[in-house]
């Protein structure tokens, strides 16, 4: 364990069919980094993971989205984990977008994977924004604005992207990175 993240608060905001790999690697990482992480869902018990075919784990949830958004403030960074109903379920979500919002808004960093980015489209961030995310979601993107590239990971002013659990390691490299760079300018929307 490192200290890389000591006293940094981090969110991973998620509901039932993340990713599996995308939630619980990132999630061990930034531990092991020091950080105080949290997991933020619509729910308040627990959700369950996508593994393969099928579903997988579940984790429990630490604070509920309305609960979160009361103490947006606290949190330096947000993880958002891919799977293909996670994201299209949260983007739906009035609650879920604010808090989202709220990241880019104070210049924080935030990591989004797969199909992660599909929220990011209804935040209506991405305008003029290099990002990469699973092929599947490639022209939603470019239509809500964003430049996109086929790369493992892509990080423009604190927004990182990548596009696959096979992407895991770049992207877990990088958000820490990003994180413990704290807030960055080019991040902030008004």
């Amino acid at each position: 364990m490192s200290d890389k993240l000591k006293d940094t608060k981090v969110a991973i905001l998620s509901t039932n069919g993340f990713e599996q790999s995308e939630l619980f690697e990132p999630l061990k990482a930034l531990k092991d980094a020091g950080a105080d992480v949290k997991i933020v869902s619509p729910h308040s018990d627990s959700i369950k993971g996508w593994s393969g075919d099928n579903w997988g784990d579940s984790i429990d949830v630490d604070m509920t989205i309305a609960d979160a958004l009361a103490r947006v403030d606290e949190f330096d960074a947000l993880v958002l984990p891919g799977g293909v109903a996670n994201p299209d379920s949260l983007r739906t979500n009035e609650d879920a977008i604010e808090f989202t919002r709220a990241f880019f808004k104070a210049g924080k960093p935030v990591s989004a994977i797969c199909h992660a980015p599909q929220l990011l489209i209804e935040c209506d961030v991405l305008q003029g924004r290099e990002v990469t995310s699973y092929h599947s979601i490639k022209t939603d993107l470019k239509n809500a604005g964003a430049r996109w590239v086929d790369k493992e990971c892509v990080c423009d002013q604190a927004l990182t992207t990548s596009r696959s659990p096979d992407d895991l390691p770049a992207f877990i490299e990088k958000t820490i990175e990003e994180i413990a760079e704290g807030i960055h300018a080019g991040q902030k929307t008004a």
